[in-house]
């Protein structure tokens, strides 16, 4: 059984437009989980990392791996989220032990 090329240029056309949003998902990811990690490390400097930013940085993870972009993005922006809400924790704590009233 011979195709021609004629033949295979649907497929292309189905094929193509496919691969290019699963490309832009991925870099889209990576980014996400640049950030995530960035913002995880910041916590660690200032000694306030969370679990549960690790536990969403391991699911995005995994997602990746799986190929599964949407919801690897969806849990490193978590992260992030997460990640960005302890830096606030414990820079907004570092400064509110002055306010306490001492009895």
């Amino acid at each position: 059984m011979r195709m021609s090329i004629f033949s295979l240029i649907p497929l292309l056309l189905i094929a193509g437009p496919a691969s290019a949003p699963a490309a832009g998902a991925e870099a889209d990811f990576r980014a996400a989980y640049a950030a995530a990690e960035a913002a995880e490390q910041e916590a660690g400097h200032l000694r306030n990392q969370w679990t549960v930013t690790a536990s969403a940085l391991a699911d995005a993870k995994k997602a990746a791996d799986k190929g599964d972009f949407d919801q690897a993005l969806a849990s490193a922006k978590e992260a992030e989220a997460l990640a960005k809400a302890s830096i606030f924790q414990a820079t907004s704590e570092k400064e509110a032990w002055k306010a306490l009233e001492i009895r």
